[in-house]
C-alpha cells in the first residue's frame, strides 16, 4: 500500500503505485498516476490529467498539471507527463498542455529543477536536464538533454535549447540556443563551446576541437550561415556526429521564424 498522511487529500480516481508516499495536506485530484517510489513532499498539488513516473522527489508545495497560463485559454482537461528519477524542487509549477500544441507538457527521466522553476504549457523537456533555481519556461518551448540552465534564466516560448548548452545566469533567451555552446546574456549570444561541460560528459579533445573549429566558423567569421555551412560540410574530417547536429539544429532554426524552430507549431502556421 502506498504511504499516504492522513491530512492528505486523495482523489478517489487517483492511481498509487504501492511505494510510493504522500506527504501532510497534499492535494491529489482528477486522473492522477504516481508510480512506485515517487514521494510527494508537504503541501503539494497535483491536478487534472497527470503521469508521474517512479523514484521521483517532489518536494514541498509544488504544483503540477493546473490549468495554462494563457489568456486565450478556454477550459478543457490536457495531461502532463513526468518521467522517472526526477528531482522538483520547492515551489515549483508545471502547467498541463493546451489545444494550441501537443496537448500535453513533458518532462523526461534524470532532470532536476531546483526552486521556484516554472515550466509553461506544451513544454517538451528531455533527459539530464538542470534548471537552476527561478528560471522560467515560456510555454511551447523544448529543452534537449543534458542542457544546464542557470538561475532567474527567462525562456521566451517556442525557443529551443540544444543538447550539452549551458545558459549563462539572467540570461533573456529569445532565440534557439545552439547545442554543445554557452549561450548568456541579455540580448543573448553565443559566446564560446561548453568545453567544461562537454569534459564532463566524456567528449573526447578531438571532437571538440572540431566543434571549437565550427564554432570560430559559424560565429566569429564574416560568413553567411549558408556559406559556413558549405566550408565546414567541405571539411570531411571535420564532420563529426557532434557538429553534423549543431548544423543540423541551425538549419531548422532558419526554417522556422524569429529564430526559433518551433515557431512552426504555431496554429495554422503553414510555413
Amino acid at each position: 500500500m502506498p504511504t499516504i498522511h492522513p491530512t492528505a487529500i486523495i482523489d478517489s480516481q487517483a492511481k498509487l503505485a504501492d511505494t510510493c508516499r504522500i506527504g501532510p495536506y497534499c492535494v491529489i485530484e482528477g486522473d492522477v498516476s504516481i508510480g512506485a517510489g515517487t514521494d510527494v513532499g508537504h503541501g503539494c498539488h497535483i491536478a487534472g490529467h497527470v503521469t508521474i513516473g517512479e523514484d521521483n522527489e517532489l518536494y514541498p508545495y509544488c504544483s503540477i498539471g493546473t490549468a495554462p497560463q494563457d489568456v486565450g485559454y478556454e477550459g478543457g482537461t490536457f495531461a502532463v507527463e513526468i518521467g522517472d528519477k526526477n528531482t522538483l524542487r520547492e515551489f515549483c509549477t508545471i502547467n498541463m498542455g493546451s489545444a494550441k500544441d501537443q496537448q500535453v507538457t513533458v518532462i523526461g527521466n534524470h532532470n532536476y529543477l531546483m526552486a521556484y522553476c516554472h515550466v509553461g504549457h506544451d513544454c517538451d523537456i528531455g533527459n539530464h536536464v538542470v534548471m537552476i533555481n527561478n528560471v522560467g519556461l515560456s510555454g511551447h518551448t523544448r529543452i534537449e538533454d543534458h542542457a544546464i540552465l542557470s538561475g532567474l534564466t527567462g525562456v521566451h516560448h517556442y525557443v529551443t535549447v540544444g543538447q550539452y548548452a549551458f545558459i549563462g545566469g539572467m540570461s533573456r533567451i529569445i532565440h534557439d540556443a545552439p547545442p554543445y555552446m554557452i549561450t548568456e546574456g541579455n540580448p543573448s549570444s553565443v559566446h564560446r563551446v561548453n568545453v567544461i561541460g562537454l569534459r564532463r560528459h566524456g567528449f573526447d579533445e578531438e571532437s571538440i576541437a572540431c566543434l571549437r573549429r565550427a564554432h570560430r566558423v559559424l560565429y566569429r567569421s564574416k560568413l553567411t550561415r549558408q556559406e559556413a555551412f558549405s566550408i565546414l560540410e567541405e571539411r570531411p574530417e571535420e564532420m563529426t556526429p557532434e557538429v553534423e547536429a549543431l548544423i543540423k539544429f541551425l538549419r531548422l532554426q532558419m526554417e522556422g521564424r524569429q529564430g526559433r524552430q518551433r515557431e512552426v507549431r504555431r496554429m495554422g502556421d503553414k510555413s
